[in-house]
């Protein structure tokens, strides 16, 4: 798995490509990883309905929730299924619209400077085996792709945004993710944000 330098893309994954993104701001590199959970309609997993989200082409006529949402212009870079099975919706040279109003070591506008993945889950159900295993090698691919994106950045949207977010949740084990990447397993919130 590896991240084309020249246009932002992963290789061996699904490309998905959605409108929900801009440039970021000139000379911004991507910098901070920004781990997220998401299922639709809450608690639900599979349907494709999160991929038809962040491509604008909810139906909000399959789902009462739906219709709450369907209007909002929102996408991560990537989403990882409950089998694994990860999709790029928009290309790491890009600005995601993922993070919202948001803040890490003091900088405002994560979206700016961060990469967003999602994981097909809730804050409270375990993420899968597979999971951790995809989020393992797509985070490997992007801190050799983009080595500012070191272990002290990477971080929770609840980190983020406190009070407003609470994903990837106590579901999240923080302790397995990072030690599958071979870092120091201390939980963020409670490290030193640089």
């Amino acid at each position: 798995m590896q991240i084309n330098s020249h246009d932002g893309w992963c290789s061996e994954v699904n490309h998905c490509p959605s409108p929900h993104h801009n440039e970021r701001p000139a000379g911004e590199v991507a910098s901070l990883l920004v781990i997220h959970n998401i299922s639709l309609p809450p608690g639900r997993f599979g349907g494709g309905h999160v991929q038809a989200f962040f491509q604008g082409h909810l139906d909000s006529a399959v789902h009462p929730y739906f219709a709450e949402i369907a209007a909002l212009k929102v996408s991560a870079h990537f989403l990882i299924e409950r089998d694994g099975t990860i999709t790029q919706f928009v290309s790491c040279l890009k600005r995601a619209w993922h993070a919202g109003r948001s803040q890490y070591g003091g900088r405002p506008e994560c979206n700016d400077y961060s990469i967003g993945i999602e994981l097909e889950g809730t804050d409270d159900l375990p993420f899968t085996p597979a999971q951790y295993g995809s989020l393992q090698a797509l985070t490997k691919a992007l801190q050799y792709a983009y080595p500012d994106i070191s272990r002290y950045r990477i971080t929770g949207h609840e980190f983020i945004a406190p009070g407003r977010k609470t994903d990837p949740g106590v579901g999240f084990d923080w302790q397995r993710y990072f030690h599958s990447l071979n870092k120091a397993s201390v939980l963020p919130g409670s490290e030193r944000q640089s």
